[in-house]
């Protein structure tokens, strides 16, 4: 007998009547899964599904129906991304071959290091994808500090062998300028292109923000149209229409979940021929999750740390219960800028003007706990706790100016402490940095903190990260923390912050009532069955890519291409 949800005035059994006289009205429906699939998996037909779980003879009976359905959501979700790779496969773009006495092997040599295993696996799979007459579509992901940026550049480099420019996208002005400090710090006398003491094979980078002065924009836009500079940095800016490249042969995206499908078909169109694609995160993405949301592009994982770098441990400090412990935070700074290290201190909050909860304490006559506010910490820092240190602000209100001034300093060592909100989440690398103490920890999410945390120990120093918290032992935010601090796998924390969410969010599907085809199908309990689906889709298109064969399908296939799902997908 199946329960529904019911209400008061509309009882399961009533559903249940409803639910008999529709099935018995139900004539033969289309069923556009293949035959050969539904009968290799040994699955009912769509009708009969549909009845079985309504009306099962047993319990195997309903969830043999149950996963027939499932499976059908998982492969409809597949073969539109299968189709879509084939698409990409049929396109023409130049071929990008490394070859050797370049600017590419210069760089390798002149290298104080050794590539990884897995550097050089993901730099393998990168020079055979751009060595091919179809355009590269590459996810690179990895933990924060495993190299990427280093494999980014080889991929630029012999994108600048072949005659072509690369396009570095940042999300944020921040970024960018790191990116180009990075470029300039690796490259050396071979980013000096035209220049005294430049080298033989040298070429130039530009950077390109919104906040630049008129002058150096037009110089970078001069550089970028000419060719004479091989790589170029930017921001949403690169989009504007006044920039243009000479032979733009590929596009670097870094921090993905940044930006839509419309900013990178906006960069595409300044190509003559579709350019190479590699995009980068450092927010791991578990393996169904990239296999479902980013499963148009071939994904390369690095999971190892280069030689050198420390491990970082992490604590949570129960402000409220031990203030004592907040005490020895401070004075844990102190220790560490008496070695000679630096350290960031991370509020949730620019200023303290920002009354959220001020009408609802009004209303109800509480009292929230304030929002530790950058503005209010520093002066606060400056005169208890940190006095006598050197102390600089850092947000996303200061000018660019500014911006790139404070993290100057703090790269050259003239600032002790760094207070500070997320705008220093992603790409910032300053190795001397060892110490990072997070001022209401429990407002942020799990996969902001573990990026956070990334900005320290990217030295030889140790690093020590700790979550300041007011929220209860029991409070589902502490349970984050405590997440957190256990363990630096960033593939494992991903993992637990989807289990946290709803599964909506992962697909981004809207749990507002809209059309959907995700009723059932839940990426991290169904990942067998996504597995066997993409094998699936990449049998049917290998067999019939226009799907002639099998019209029901491709009719299913074209709903879920109108559908929001689909939009989603490409913005991913």
């Amino acid at each position: 007998m199946p329960v529904y949800p019911a209400t008061s005035k509309l009882p399961s059994w009533k559903i249940a009547q409803c639910i008999e006289l529709a099935i018995g009205a139900l004539d033969e429906l289309p069923d556009f899964l293949p035959e050969q699939i539904r009968i290799k998996h040994r699955y009912p037909t769509l009708k009969e599904a549909l009845v079985t779980l309504h009306q099962p003879q047993d319990i195997d009976e309903a969830e043999m129906a149950r996963e027939r359905l499932t499976f059908d959501e998982a492969f409809l979700l597949q073969l539109l991304l299968v189709v879509r790779r084939a698409e990409l496969k049929k396109l023409n773009a130049t071929a990008r071959p490394t070859r050797s006495g370049g600017l590419l092997e210069a760089f390798d040599s002149s290298l104080p290091f050794t590539f990884t295993p897995g550097q050089r696996d993901v730099i393998a799979e990168i020079e055979s994808d751009m060595s091919a007459s179809h355009p590269m579509h590459r996810l690179l992901q990895g933990e924060v500090g495993s190299g990427k940026t280093v494999v980014a550049i080889r991929a630029a480099l012999a994108v600048i062998d072949s005659g072509g420019q690369a396009a570095m996208l940042a999300p944020t002005e921040v970024l960018a300028s790191q990116h180009m400090r990075t470029l300039e710090k690796l490259l050396g006398p071979l980013a000096q292109g035209g220049m005294l003491g430049g080298s033989e094979h040298a070429t130039q980078i530009a950077l390109i923000t919104g906040s630049q002065t008129t002058v150096a924009r037009k110089e970078s836009l001069a550089l970028a149209a000419s060719g004479q500079a091989g790589i170029i940095v930017g921001t949403h800016a690169l989009l504007g229409e006044s920039v243009a490249f000479a032979d733009l042969g590929l596009i670097i995206v870094d921090e993905q979940h940044r930006f839509g499908v419309e900013q990178r078909d906006a960069l595409k169109a300044k190509a003559e021929s579709p350019p190479h694609l590699l995009v980068m995160t450092a927010t791991p993405i578990p393996r169904t999750v990239a296999m479902t949301v980013f499963g148009d592009l071939d994904i390369s994982t690095l999971r190892e740390l280069p030689l050198g770098r420390q491990p970082i441990s992490t604590h949570v400090i129960p402000a409220m219960d031990k203030p004592a412990f907040l005490d020895r935070a401070w004075e844990r700074i102190r220790e560490e800028v008496a070695k000679g290290h630096q350290a960031y201190v991370v509020a949730p909050r620019i200023s303290a003007t920002d009354a959220t909860n001020s009408d609802m304490d009004f209303l109800f006559g509480t009292s929230s706990t304030p929002i530790v506010s950058v503005e209010e910490l520093a002066p606060t820092l400056h005169a208890g706790p940190l006095k006598g240190l050197r102390i600089a602000v850092l947000h996303g209100q200061l000018s660019t100016d500014e911006k790139n001034t404070t993290m100057q300093a703090f790269t050259d060592g003239e600032i002790d402490v760094l207070v500070s909100t997320t705008v220093i989440e992603v790409g910032v690398d300053v190795p001397n940095a060892t110490i990072m103490v997070v001022m209401d920890a429990d407002r942020f999410g799990i996969s902001q903190l573990h990026q956070l945390r990334g900005r320290i120990g990217r030295g030889s120093s140790a690093g020590l990260c700790l979550l300041v918290t007011n929220a209860g032992s029991d409070a589902p935010s502490r349970v984050r923390l405590d997440a957190v601090a256990s363990t630096l796998d960033g593939f494992e924390l991903s993992r637990i912050d989807l289990e946290q969410r709803r599964e909506g969010d992962v697909l981004g599907v809207s749990q507002s009532g809209t059309r959907s085809h995700l009723r059932l199908l839940r990426v991290l309990r169904d990942e067998g069955l996504i597995d066997i689906a993409r094998t699936d889709a990449q049998e049917i298109v290998a067999e019939d890519s226009s799907l002639a064969l099998w019209p029901q399908l491709a009719k299913e296939l074209k709903l879920l291409q109108a559908d929001e799902i689909a939009e989603y997908i490409d913005k991913g």
